[in-house]
């Protein structure tokens, strides 16, 4: 109930988002802006508030069997990313899409917000474990993958690797590790920047689904096969087999929200930049991102019998 009612907040959020774009009061050049806020500032400050909040109790041994974790879920993600495409039947141009949205889930814009919202501060320091090869294959395989100059890689962004998101979640760990003290002024501030990821995140993808022909988005079969898989098959059975690993319930909503989000809207981002075919991608974070209305709840009550 608690989840069905945080989507329910998120989708009218959206829902602003999608209104204001109609309308004209949020222009491209003012999505790009408000884009730029959330991914340096207010997404990394609500990482940080993990570790700066009082509350937030967990042990280093946590941290490091969350670290193994988050490995083997990309791992397993990466395989799965070339076995579903070959059962989709899709064709070379068409896989890259695939493969990438299998991977790249929507972690920073939802996924945080989202625990945030459930758990408190403390799943942020299990969930910012996560973002590290996150960022890491999103800025080298994501790209590499997506690639259309003839195996030629233009400019992967290694610089980027260490970007303000990653660089928020290693100070997290450390932080929290070393138990450095904040002075109050800097975890206020810190707190304020946090509480603008989720509305200023959601109103960026309901802007980005008032660009969508929406009607379009419901006839391509093989991409809705693909959602089904995406955000209800590989959900539900990684939650099953993590489960089996007696992880305790707080690491395990984590990685039910980890898997459960939609496509990354990042992948459209650099989809657009590294190949011509990312109409495919910008269609799956937008239908994945309407359908995650319905799905998150509904995995997390099949999970919950």
């Amino acid at each position: 109930m608690l989840l069905l009612k945080q989507m329910i907040i998120l989708f009218l959020l959206m829902a602003v988002g999608f209104i204001c774009k109609k309308r004209g009061i949020l222009t491209a050049e003012g999505s790009k802006c408000v884009s730029a806020i959330v991914v340096n500032v207010a997404n990394p400050a609500l990482v940080l508030s993990a570790s700066i909040n009082k509350e937030s109790t967990i042990m280093g041994m946590d941290l490091l069997k969350t670290v193994g974790l988050a490995l083997g879920v990309y791992v397993v993600l990466i395989v799965l990313a070339y076995v579903i495409p070959h059962l989709l039947r899709c064709d070379k141009k068409t896989a890259k899409s695939y493969r990438v949205m299998t991977v790249f889930s929507n972690i920073g814009f939802m996924g945080f917000p989202l625990l945030n919202a459930m758990y408190g501060s403390t799943s942020l320091l299990y969930a910012s474990i996560f973002t590290i090869p996150y960022n890491v294959l999103i800025y080298t395989w994501c790209i590499s993958t997506l690639d259309d100059s003839d195996g030629n890689i233009r400019g992967i962004a290694w610089g980027k690797i260490f970007n303000i998101g990653v660089i928020a979640c290693i100070a997290t760990i450390i932080i929290y590790l070393f138990r450095i003290p904040m002075p109050e002024f800097v975890e206020t501030t810190v707190n304020h920047l946090s509480g603008l990821t989720a509305p200023l995140s959601m109103i960026i993808i309901g802007g980005m689904l008032a660009d969508m022909e929406l009607k379009s988005l419901f006839t391509d079969i093989r991409l809705i096969i693909f959602m089904a898989a995406k955000l209800i098959i590989i959900p539900i059975i990684g939650i099953v087999i993590i489960r089996l690993l007696g992880v305790d319930d707080m690491l395990l909503g984590v990685c039910l929200v980890m898997l459960a989000t939609p496509v990354g809207s990042m992948t459209a981002m650099l989809a657009k930049q590294y190949t011509d075919n990312s109409e495919l991608v910008v269609k799956g974070v937008a239908l994945s991102t309407l359908l995650s209305v319905a799905t998150m709840p509904l995995v997390s009550w099949f999970l919950s019998m």
